[in-house]
């Protein structure tokens, strides 16, 4: 399935879930209202959800003159590539880390934590972004995007449910409360965050790291730039660990700890470091140490 038919997909989706949720719990008014936010929130996720995940990290825009380093790479690869210059961010926080979202190359956004730079040489670093521009360029940045969103609203509404059951506050109307005993429609509710992650992993497959991993491997000409950089965040990452939402985990190069309780394996999207590197350079690690 294509980049575009899984968008389509995770946005139908979306609509139906809170169409049939909203008739669930209210009915008639219910199904119209649900019909009414999921218009809202297709347009929200479609414009809006990168500029979320970067809300969500605290992501802060930087200027030529405040990155210098890491905008002379950005230029440089993205004329080899023939996209358009992406906005930079950068992340306070020292664990390693960077990430690109947005709906097209036009509209994209790359996003490097303070860690990040000071760990990497110009080589390792210049890697780590033709990797980033190479999600943009194999235009998945949406998809992903649109699967953070997507499960994040499930997971939300899971949580709803279940707080509304406990507490007898959630809906009324129509004929959900007939069909509902005690807390178990809030306990059905649960099982959405599963299927949240489940989602995730449909719709952002593993594959997309060995892609970007390729394309920027073959932009730079420099493969074990690369595996270096990657060797290097698996490791300092385990010291400094980033804490992220398991709905957007998937956006980074490398996964970042995950919070989510019970559900958190659930949503590991990334392939093992070690084969990363294997498919790189030909071995587990850089230094030759397997």
């Amino acid at each position: 399935m294509g980049n575009t038919a899984k968008t389509a997909f995770l946005l139908t989706l979306l609509t139906v879930l809170l169409v049939l949720i909203g008739e669930h719990f209210g009915g008639r008014n219910g199904l119209v209202l649900g019909f009414l936010f999921a218009a809202g929130m297709n347009f929200f996720t479609y414009f809006y959800s990168d500029k979320l995940a970067l809300k969500m990290y605290k992501a802060q825009p930087v200027t030529r003159e405040e990155l210098p380093r890491a905008y002379a790479i950005v230029e440089r690869m993205t004329q080899r590539m023939g996209i358009p210059m992406p906005r930079m961010y950068v992340i306070p926080t020292e664990s390693p880390n960077a990430f690109a979202t947005g709906r097209n190359p036009k509209h994209a956004s790359v996003a490097m934590t303070h860690g990040i730079l000071s760990l990497l040489n110009d080589d390792e670093l210049e890697g780590v972004l033709a990797h980033e521009l190479g999600h943009v360029q194999n235009r998945d940045i949406l998809t992903s995007s649109i699967a953070a969103t997507l499960a994040g609203a499930i997971t939300l509404i899971a949580r709803m449910a279940y707080w509304g059951e406990i507490f007898g506050g959630f809906g009324g109307g129509g004929g959900g409360r007939r069909e509902r005993g005690g807390g178990i429609s809030g306990l059905f509710m649960l099982i959405l965050a599963p299927i949240a992650a489940m989602l995730i992993q449909l719709a952002v497959s593993r594959s997309r790291e060995y892609e970007a991993d390729a394309t920027g491997a073959k932009t730079t000409g420099n493969p074990y730039a690369l595996a270096s950089a990657l060797e290097k965040i698996d490791a300092y990452s385990k010291r400094v660990p980033m804490v992220a939402s398991p709905s957007n985990a998937h956006l980074f190069i490398a996964q970042p700890l995950v919070g989510g309780g019970m559900f958190t394996n659930l949503f590991s999207t990334h392939p093992p470091m070690q084969k990363r590197i294997e498919r790189l350079i030909g071995r587990k690690s850089v230094s030759g140490l397997e």
